[in-house]
């Protein structure tokens, strides 16, 4: 007995006079801990800084006005006849709504939506304890472009190993668990929340009196808030299109071409925080590029002299020459409109024996060989990504592949070991109707302070290695120009949008089926508009889609549209 109490004392001792502001390997504050058990409050702001769109709008986080109740009015007299004349809700709805509560009460809207501005106004001129108008901010939870921005969570062991000097940081600080939020995490950590309590004895009553203390952050630098390259309608209408279509697997990214930055993308399926399987980015995920890839080999061909329009393909024959196809004997040019497989096929071949690196090289000066997102020096950061956990593309799994005739082919189409993603896809669309000039593509502009002061910016940078030439990109324009207006082109739906595409289609068979034994595909089209003056680069992919199922072509034919219609109605 004397033992158990010794220890009992110890462990008192620790609890009480050597450990109160850090107890347990979570560092807790026992204090501050204590006094929260006595304290009701209304969080305003988790002090957590925000991502904005390209034109400031809050894309993370979004301000709702609200008329906030502390439970002890019920005890007292206060002026409810002033306050729902102004809210325009009745005194038995206000009555109702403090009858049972023990914690403070959050008022948002009234019968007709809303509360307006005005009405908070008119509370907080009352200037009665106990009654508060106030925009509390909220983080968005069905928020755009989510897979990309990330979320936040309570993960104290990844907070303790990420921040040990850190210590004013509470265990339940929410920390960037994936995406931007990740990324930029530590410039977004909340300095102080923004809130308003009062302290309550044991039967919740106040144990000050009516005293509502308001804290905040009076530092006018923080907290930070992330200015990213997203133009927020784009991405609104670009998600709604792809729901409207039904595409349940893939997404789609739009750039703009002049800088390669970000203006919209999006990852199906939509994210949902209690399953891993969908947080995955399938945006930054290398995935066989069918025909798409195409494009390459046109370069290389290009490069090397084997584009001559004389030249002929028999495009009866599939893949390894065998008969399969009916598409006659076509050029080059011919070949890549109709997506002739033959033809590429047969000039891989003849590349590949004449330089056996000749694919991959060609690849790189598209940009389809290494990550294509920002990275570089960022204060203390020598390599800072602003793509969380972005995966670079692959070409070949074996080096003896390009000694197997079939492997040479079906690494021609897209297939075999060829894996590319959505972001670089798109990204050597842009490359191409820049004239060859490859970029890092960017998704933050600026980190800025509270004021709206510069804080960091990002600065356009070039992808590093060779690039193809001016001529050669002038060649592949026309290529993926023709493929949308050749009578039989796989793109020529795309000849009536407002804009003139040019751009490439891509299916790619995948090794899944579905319950009947259906062959699922990945089917893609990329490329950028409008074709004489090129603005926009768009990839979109539908991935483990039956053959004749894919929202594919839809989808890319909409969004086209709506670009352009926005585009029209800001000018």
């Amino acid at each position: 007995m004397s033992a158990a109490l010794l220890f009992l004392l110890i462990r008192l001792a620790e609890i009480q006079l050597f450990f109160t502001e850090s107890f347990s390997k979570w560092n807790v504050n026992l204090i501050q801990e204590s006094v929260k058990q006595r304290t009701e409050e209304v969080q305003i702001s988790d002090g957590r800084g925000s991502f904005l769109d390209r034109s400031a709008k809050p894309l993370s986080v979004s301000q709702k006005p609200a008329i906030v109740l502390f439970p002890f009015l019920k005890k007292q007299s206060w002026p409810i006849e002033e306050a729902a004349a102004i809210l325009h809700m009745s005194k038995e709805e206000l009555n109702h709504s403090l009858d049972k509560a023990k914690k403070p009460v959050i008022l948002t809207k009234n019968d007709k939506g809303l509360f307006s501005k005005t009405a908070l106004e008119k509370i907080n001129k009352l200037k009665y304890p106990g009654i508060y108008g106030v925009y509390i901010e909220e983080t968005e939870k069905n928020r755009l472009a989510s897979h990309t921005i990330g979320m936040t969570n309570q993960d104290p062991e990844l907070l303790r190993k990420k921040y040990p000097h850190k210590d004013g940081l509470s265990i339940s600080t929410k920390i960037g668990t994936f995406g931007l939020e990740r990324t930029f995490d530590e410039f977004l950590l909340p300095e102080q929340d923004t809130k308003l309590l009062y302290h309550v004895d044991g039967l919740g009553n106040p144990l000050f009196g009516m005293d509502v203390k308001y804290t905040a952050d009076a530092n006018p630098f923080y907290p930070l808030q992330v200015k990213t390259t997203i133009d927020k309608t784009i991405q609104q209408s670009l998600e709604e299109i792809l729901d409207d279509h039904h595409l349940k697997k893939g997404g789609a990214v739009l750039l703009d071409i002049e800088n390669s930055s970000v203006l919209a993308i999006a990852s199906k399926p939509d994210l949902n925080m209690a399953s891993q399987k969908t947080r995955q980015n399938y945006m930054l995920t290398p995935m066989y590029p069918g025909s798409v890839f195409k494009t390459v080999i046109a370069a290389a061909a290009i490069e090397n002299g084997l584009d001559h329009p004389s030249k002929t393909f028999n495009c009866n024959l599939n893949l390894y020459g065998e008969p399969g196809d009916d598409k006659g004997r076509l050029n080059m040019e011919d070949g890549f409109a109709e997506s002739c497989n033959y033809t590429f096929t047969s000039l891989a071949d003849q590349l590949i024996k004449k330089n056996g690196s000749i694919i991959e090289d060609t690849a790189e000066k598209l940009g389809l060989t290494g990550r294509v997102g920002w990275e570089g020096r960022l204060y203390h950061q020598r390599d800072f990504k602003q793509f969380y956990h972005e995966v670079s593309g692959a070409i070949w799994g074996d080096e003896q592949d390009k000694k197997v005739k079939k492997a040479v082919a079906q690494t021609a189409i897209g297939q075999k070991n060829v894996r590319l993603t959505p972001l670089e896809i798109a990204n050597m669309m842009a490359t191409i109707a820049r004239g060859g000039e490859k970029k890092q593509v960017k998704i933050a502009d600026e980190i800025e302070y509270k004021n709206g002061t510069l804080m960091a910016s990002f600065k356009d940078q070039e992808l590093p290695g060779k690039t193809i030439d001016h001529y050669t990109a002038q060649k592949l324009q026309k290529l993926l120009r023709k493929v949308v207006t050749s009578e039989k082109g796989t793109g020529r739906r795309f000849s009536d949008l407002p804009y003139d595409v040019a751009g490439k289609s891509g299916t790619a068979q995948t090794d899944r089926t579905t319950k009947d034994h259906k062959t699922l595909y990945h089917k893609w089209f990329a490329g950028y508009f409008p074709a004489d003056k090129p603005k926009y680069a768009l990839a979109v992919v539908h991935m483990d889609t039956p053959e004749g199922k894919a929202a594919t072509n839809a989808a890319f034919y909409d969004i086209v549209k709506k670009v352009y219609e926005i585009e029209k109605n800001q000018t």
